[in-house]
């Protein structure tokens, strides 16, 4: 087993407590290294984890470490590895501004932030897949086919990484970017930017990839 693995979630699961994108009860939080997933148990508190409740599984789903059964979520995260094989590490919460786009089934898209098209283009709603299945994800998967990040229909949002803090990083700007949004358009009508400024910022994006 790999101790760092486990020492990572927790440095996220804090991380993501004090930017209230996580509770008790919502958000889970894995790592996949040598073939094993490190994942977060069920039903505990995000801020409050320890090294020993960090559940530990085989690919199969087989629970071979950790005090703690590991996330009801475990299914998502086990498929999701298997979209692509750099995929190290996935983040699932449900942020505040981000899930209300996902009840709504409301893409987040803007010509007017830079910060946004420049990095991430338009934050997708995958179809609702019933929780703690394998519904859940069928819908997002063509979305991670090119993005990696992903809202799931009236539940909250999932992102992957090559390591977890990547996941990390995606999620916090982009509740950070959707909160932003939010209230300008509750202030006004965006302006929007020309075409030349968009081509470039879509530029930016795409060479990133």
């Amino acid at each position: 087993m790999d101790i760092q693995a486990i020492k990572e979630i927790l440095a996220v699961a804090r991380r993501l407590d004090e930017k209230n994108l996580v509770n008790a009860y919502e958000g889970n939080i894995s790592v996949k290294r040598d073939g094993l997933i490190y994942i977060t148990p069920t039903g505990k508190n995000k801020g409050l984890l320890t090294e020993e409740m960090i559940a530990v599984v085989r690919e199969d789903g087989t629970q071979i470490g950790g005090c703690c059964k590991p996330t009801s979520e475990l299914t998502m995260h086990r498929n999701t590895y298997e979209i692509r094989p750099e995929i190290g590490g996935i983040v699932h919460c449900h942020p505040t501004f981000m899930t209300a786009y996902a009840i709504c089934n409301l893409p987040v898209e803007t010509k007017a932030y830079p910060e946004m098209i420049g990095n991430f283009g338009v934050f997708e709603v995958a179809p609702y897949g019933r929780p703690g299945t394998e519904k859940i994800l069928e819908g997002a998967i063509p979305i991670f086919a090119h993005s990696d990040i992903c809202m799931l229909g009236n539940h909250g949002v999932l992102a992957v990484g090559e390591t977890v803090f990547d996941a990390m990083n995606r999620i916090e700007a982009a509740e950070a970017i959707t909160q932003t949004l939010f209230l300008s358009r509750i202030l006004g009508k965006e302006k929007e930017l020309d075409r030349e400024e968009l081509d470039y910022l879509n530029t930016v994006r795409t060479s990133k990839r």
